[in-house]
């Protein structure tokens, strides 16, 4: 390999230009306030974990996993996803604290993903885990927290899909009984959203037509309420019926939030099968052919690092909202106004005073000082265009002279 140039940088990472930063900070902000008004506190973990603790229990399949020796031989990871790290936090460090309990995060996390996906190797999340709650209140409430945290994000058009891994584990486990190929198979279309695939599957299968019926008919299990009554018509599974009133359940707490009109039921959703295991869900921006949020059920993990517990959660896709309010202009709003304050050298002490109790002030305005001594230079600062004024190059909302 031939050696990068200077100005290079590895594939899959990106350099964040001051504008961008800005909006991503104050998507961040929003988020994290929206978080701590429904009673979650901030949690930060390191960036690097041991590969045979937390590298192992990640979502993230292994060949997906930075990894990398320390001194001692030791195979450490670049931390994946948050859900894991704290995870290990619940059951070392806050193993007295008495449950549920509600962190929230936001952090980068890093992916080793094939370059011609086009996709970030590093990526930002902003989510929380609620630990210790099985009930269908904990799963509508991430559910509804989620919803708030993508409208303070600045997303205005989004759908919040809904599902259980349960539904379909029950339903294949009652059609195709001892298939566990097929069923996987099955299963990896549906995650995967390839719907022909999913069809072409079935037409393979040796299987009665009537079965064959059935499980095409999934994909139609799509909407509000209606959904779970006719899941439950469908399959006579326990398992399947479980997921369903479960799903059930959790609609009614939704209802009670006034959070319906957001939500979809989809029995089609699976998430990561061996990682979830029961309610998940996705959101969806309008434009956005990808997920900005994933989250669901995790009841498997605590047990992992000692500590078993239920679990909910999930997390924003930071850098994929960015992209959305950058092209909708929905993260401008509460940016801080830019104020430029010029002076002559002769008024230096004067408007540099008056800078600093500007900025003193704590109104958010990002208050810019510039030393002009050309008179015609100094006049001319004060000629706005589109309500903004222009000076070397650089638009302010305010301009102030001391001349």
């Amino acid at each position: 390999m031939s050696k990068p140039k200077v100005f290079e940088k590895p594939v899959g990472v990106t350099d964040y230009l001051p504008e961008a930063v800005e909006r991503l900070r104050r998507i961040e902000s929003n988020v994290m306030a929206c978080m701590r008004r429904w009673g979650y506190r901030e949690i930060m973990t390191p960036t690097l974990e041991f590969y045979d603790t937390v590298g192992v229990a990640s979502a993230t399949s292994d060949k997906k996993l930075f990894k990398l020796l320390d001194r001692w031989g030791t195979t450490l990871v670049m931390r994946s996803d948050m859900t894991a790290p704290i995870a290990r936090v619940v059951s070392s460090l806050l193993r007295d604290e008495p449950l549920p309990i509600r962190l929230a995060y936001h952090a980068n996390v890093f992916r080793a993903i094939e370059e011609e996906a086009g996709r970030n190797s590093e990526f930002f999340q902003t989510g929380v885990e609620l630990v210790g709650d099985a009930s269908a209140e904990a799963d509508a409430e991430a559910i509804a927290l989620s919803i708030a945290c993508l409208k303070a994000a600045g997303v205005r058009k989004f759908r919040v899909a809904i599902g259980h891994v349960g539904f379909l584990h029950g339903l294949f486990d009652e059609t195709l009984p001892g298939q566990v190929e097929a069923q996987e198979a099955l299963k990896n279309h549906l995650l995967r959203r390839d719907y022909v695939g999913y069809r072409e599957a079935l037409r393979a299968l040796d299987v009665p037509e009537a079965v064959r019926r059935e499980l095409e008919g999934i994909l139609r299990l799509r909407g509000g309420q209606e959904v779970c009554e006719q899941a439950l018509a469908l399959s006579g599974s326990p398992t399947a019926q479980a997921a369903i009133r479960h799903l059930c359940d959790v609609w009614a707490v939704l209802s009670a939030y006034e959070a319906v009109s957001d939500v979809l039921i989809d029995l089609t959703m699976t998430g990561d099968f061996n990682y979830y295991t029961g309610l998940t869900f996705e959101g969806y921006a309008s434009d956005l052919g990808f997920p900005v949020l994933s989250g669901g059920r995790y009841d498997n993990l605590l047990g992992q690092f000692g500590r078993p517990a239920p679990a909910t959660g999930f997390s924003l896709k930071t850098n994929r909202i960015l992209e959305y309010v950058a092209a909708n202009g929905a993260g401008d709003a509460g940016a801080a106004p830019r104020v430029l304050v010029a002076y002559a050298t002769a008024k230096r002490e004067e408007a540099l005073r008056h800078a600093s109790e500007l900025r003193a002030r704590g109104d958010g305005a990002a208050v810019t000082t510039a030393k002009v001594d050309d008179a015609a230079e100094l006049r001319d600062v004060t000629s706005g265009a589109d309500g903004r004024f222009a000076f070397r190059g650089q638009l302010y909302e305010q301009v102030i002279t001391f001349g």
